[in-house]
């Protein structure tokens, strides 16, 4: 299984943005990545410094979000939803993207289901628990 750094994470959205930029071709995990890269302008500074974005530190402490993380939340949850992994996560986020009338805004609370998850998991030491992760999903189309 492939584990990017931080450093390789910041890298693969800059270069993405160069790319759509440049008008240059993109690999289909780059073209998903692009989708919600326009989905938020508000990143663009951020990803247009490929220097300056590995350089830069996102803490909790400085209180700004990191666009990196957000992104790479984002193309997660579009993977696990287009193989259906966790078992389940495809059916919730249709649930869910048609409750709220909004796929970016399902991602978006699917997201925070996704980090409780990864953070129950690291505190904890075990694995993660995707069926609390699907069924934490599932309770927002029930809200």
């Amino acid at each position: 299984m492939f584990t990017p750094s931080s450093h390789d994470v910041r890298r693969f959205f800059c270069e993405v943005f160069r790319k759509d930029r440049a008008h240059e071709i993109l690999t289909p995990l780059e073209a998903m990545a692009l989708d919600w890269v326009r989905l938020h302008p508000e990143y663009d500074a951020a990803l247009a410094d490929v220097d300056a974005a590995l350089a830069r530190d996102y803490s909790v402490e400085g209180g700004e979000a990191n666009p990196f993380l957000h992104l790479a939340m984002h193309l997660s949850i579009s993977e696990q939803v287009s193989i259906d992994s966790p078992r389940g996560i495809r059916a919730a986020y249709e649930a869910l993207s048609k409750k709220r009338d909004s796929t970016h805004e399902a991602q978006h609370e699917i997201m925070e289901c996704l980090g409780e998850m990864i953070w129950k998991s690291q505190r904890s030491g075990l694995p993660p628990d995707g069926d609390a992760y699907i069924d934490a999903v599932k309770r927002r189309v029930q809200q």
